[in-house]
């Protein structure tokens, strides 16, 4: 049985690390853990404990910090090694929160830092096409070092069920579930619940983050707006099955079109529409689709998503072919077996 050493300080019970150990194992790998104490000289730490030889080094995502010693400790024993960032640092800094100047020298460091980086795995892991572009465009990473696998959803959780109208006297519920952070913008879905107090419909903001007390602030005196607080992984299906309308996210910063949050992929596996901005990150015949459970807006339109609340509610129908679609594209495009393959696919033929 060939063995993956996961090597780092990384969360496993992070959704993309839980999908892709499960994969994994379905895959015939056994999968081992090394997280050591200090990121930067874990090489040493490897070395000092006499680690044993797996076939792959796997770098989960986040952790660039634990990239450099990684490689060391794999070149030096002459194994593969596969890096799934999910995020950029230098794009994190730059482009999404807008903290560094492209031009500034920090930037320019924090660049060449990352190319760097990059380059010392075998192969990079992006979660979709539009990250895998960014990847090699701007961090310099080859495109026969570059493959794409989704980051989907569990479907032993995220199951799909059948969308049953509420009575008549109970307004339909919209849910936007989150961190809170730009890229997700649901400020916007605030603004939108603005414009249409009058529909029977509850607005629910589920989570925690940078944004929710300006939501709040906004959202003051609005009787068809409610907050809850985070709830526990495993309670998430159930309150996406309460809702009929989940929301997606509203950005407009370049990396809010690269994306396709765990939210999306959750909602999808459960049986229900979502909207959402539309972006590159979708396969393209998805983008063109009219009916495939996901409702495109662009990016921080409040008054479009609005809108399409408005005709769901006044023509409740569409809710359930809406519903029966998401579903079919969980299946069709962001599948465990789809994404199971698109590994598999990212394992075959690695090289030192």
């Amino acid at each position: 049985m060939s063995s993956v050493l996961w090597w780092g300080r990384f969360d496993p019970e992070y959704s993309r690390n839980r999908i892709l150990r499960k994969l994994f194992g379905d895959l015939g790998w056994q999968v081992r853990d090394f997280q050591p104490r200090l990121s930067g000289v874990a090489d040493w730490e490897a070395r000092l404990y006499r680690l044993p030889k797996p076939d792959l080094v796997w770098v989960p995502c986040f952790r660039q910090r634990d990239l450099a010693a990684a490689s060391r400790w794999a070149k030096s024993h002459a194994i593969p090694l596969i890096f799934d960032p999910l995020i950029s640092a230098y794009d994190k800094q730059v482009d999404e929160r807008g903290k560094l100047n492209a031009n500034s020298r920090r930037a320019q460091r924090l660049l060449g830092w990352e190319q760097a980086l990059f380059q010392r795995a075998n192969k990079v892991i992006a979660d979709t096409p539009a990250h895998a572009d960014y990847f090699a465009q701007v961090l310099g990473v080859p495109w026969e070092s570059l493959a794409v696998v989704y980051v989907g959803a569990e479907e032993a959780l995220f199951r799909p069920s059948q969308w049953v109208p509420d009575a008549k006297d109970k307004p339909l519920e919209v849910l936007f579930y989150g961190s809170f952070i730009p890229l997700q913008a649901p400020q916007i879905a605030i603004e939108a619940a603005q414009l249409y107090q009058g529909l029977p419909v509850k607005w629910t903001f589920l989570g925690q983050g940078p944004l929710r007390s300006l939501c709040e602030e906004k959202a003051k005196g609005m009787s068809n707006v409610t907050f809850e607080a985070w709830i526990p992984y495993d309670k998430l299906p159930a309150r996406i099955h309460q809702a009929d309308i989940l929301l997606g996210v509203f950005g407009s910063t370049p990396k809010a079109g690269r994306v396709i949050p765990n939210k999306v992929f959750q909602s999808l596996a459960c049986g229900r529409p979502v909207i959402t901005r539309s972006a590159n990150a979708y396969p393209d015949d998805l983008l063109a689709a009219g009916n495939g459970g996901l409702v495109w807006v662009p990016a921080g339109d409040a008054q479009s998503v609005a809108d399409h609340v408005a005709s769901m509610v006044t023509h409740p129908d569409k809710l359930r072919i809406l519903s029966e679609a998401a579903a079919k594209t969980s299946r069709q495009y962001f599948s465990e077996s789809v994404v199971r393959h698109q590994l598999n696919e990212a394992l075959a033929g690695l090289q030192v």
